[in-house]
């Protein structure tokens, strides 16, 4: 027993807390302060030398609480918590997925590097790299999903760039389409171009896999990246992100965060620490519910086709990923109505029970059109290429029963007129 490892979902109510410090409370108070007073001058020396990256921690040593800009023991808590999942050395915590994001994209491109990253990702996401990013002289270079590896590596040699690539960037499974993208072989690819003097970064958006069912560090990634508004907070009541990764990496990217001001409250942190507790428990409900579904909308015949993972043919590359680097099939689903826009409305506009609305990961189910919603901004070119059309509908399961989903897209589905010759891109 000595030596017994727990698994992560048991160390959920207590790693990295001490009652004791906190008048024997069994939760985690809230740290509402914004300040922190030290012992002495000494000591608040040292903790600034080791917040503003003037020196390595000496080992052993932790970093003290200094402000709650920097940190504050509801952050440090959860990260320390969420490490766990993703068996990373560091992690931080940030007030949005997009501040995550763009904080790793900020700190590791500089005016003249290349950025690599598959398609398609996060409407946001999408934005900040094909639109900032351009804007401040950094180099984006876009790959579709039936883009291997070395088909990747021979567009970055044509490029002309090869010297300035500085990251790749994925998102896996893809936002909204599901596909997949073999992180060992990009992450080996980013060694391929890393030299002695410059090392080529891979970081994955793992959210729609959440910390359960895929551990993108695992696999040669050294960022992780998610909107811990998804499954981490899971109740659709906050908004947060958070970046893992090794020391190294994770030290520049609080020193950024420390300057940009970007962290969460501790409101929201101890919110998390709440959503923690019960991340394992939702997410086995939500993919096993998800699974019912997606099998029903497979049959149903109005759908023309369903993009779930659960379903993937056994002989595919893209089964061959999955199985390679997830542990579920998770609980998103694409549903491609026969039809367009006008079809997939009226199957929105009458669902009951699932609620229309972005986001995901969330214990209701929701449904939003990906087309005119969440990648309404994306170049419309752009998103034939990742057949992102008008009749394609984002399912997000909750945990409710799975019977109970399957008879509200049913009826919803009842009240689809189908017309002939219905355009796919409106």
């Amino acid at each position: 027993m000595k030596n017994h490892k727990f698994n992560p979902e048991s160390l959920m109510m207590s790693h990295g807390y001490k009652p004791e410090l906190s008048e024997g409370a069994i939760k985690c108070p809230i740290f509402q302060t914004s300040t922190f007073v030290f012992k002495t001058a000494e000591e608040g020396k040292a903790f600034f030398e080791i917040a503003y990256g003037l020196r390595k921690k000496d080992e052993n040593e932790e970093l003290g609480l200094i402000y709650s800009r920097i940190n504050n023991p509801n952050l440090e808590i959860l990260e320390n918590r969420l490490c766990l999942w993703d068996k990373a050395d560091d992690c931080a915590v940030f007030e949005s997925g997009m501040s995550a994001i763009s904080t790793v994209l900020l700190e590791f491109l500089k005016p003249g590097d290349l950025l690599v990253y598959s398609n398609p990702v996060y409407g946001g996401t999408d934005h900040f790299i094909n639109h900032f990013l351009p804007s401040i002289g950094v180099h984006v270079l876009g790959v579709q999903p039936n883009q291997n590896a070395e088909v990747v590596k021979a567009m970055i040699e044509k490029s002309g760039k090869a010297d300035k690539l500085a990251m790749i960037y994925m998102e896996t499974p893809a936002n909204p389409t599901n596909d997949l993208i073999d992180i060992e072989s990009f992450s080996n690819l980013a060694k391929h171009f890393s030299t002695s003097e410059r090392k080529v970064l891979t970081a994955v958006d793992n959210t729609y896999m959440g910390p359960l069912w895929q551990h993108p560090l695992e696999h040669g990634a050294d960022l992780v990246l998610y909107s811990a508004t998804k499954y981490i907070g899971g109740h659709s009541d906050l908004i947060a992100g958070a970046v893992l990764g090794n020391q190294e990496v994770m030290g520049r990217v609080k020193v950024l965060r420390t300057f940009l001001g970007n962290m969460i409250s501790p409101n929201t942190a101890w919110l998390l620490l709440r959503s923690l507790e019960t991340l394992k428990i939702r997410m086995d409900q939500q993919t096993k519910g998800a699974q019912e579904v997606a099998a029903y909308l497979n049959n149903h015949p109005k759908i023309e086709s369903v993009n779930y993972l659960g379903l993937l043919p056994e002989d595919s590359e893209q089964y061959r990923i999955y199985k390679k680097q997830c542990s579920a099939p998770g609980a998103m689903i694409t549903m491609n109505i026969k039809g367009g826009e006008k079809e997939a409305f009226q199957v929105l506009n009458n669902l009951k029970l699932v609620k229309l609305a972005v986001s995901l990961g969330g214990t209701e189910s929701l449904a939003q059109h990906p087309n005119t919603m969440t990648h309404a901004g994306v170049d419309p070119e752009q998103k034939k290429l990742m057949n992102i059309t008008s009749k394609m509908i984002r399912l997000s399961i909750g945990v409710e029963a799975a019977k109970d989903l399957i008879w509200d897209l049913s009826q919803a589905l009842d009240k689809v007129t189908i017309e002939e010759n219905e355009v796919a891109y409106s």
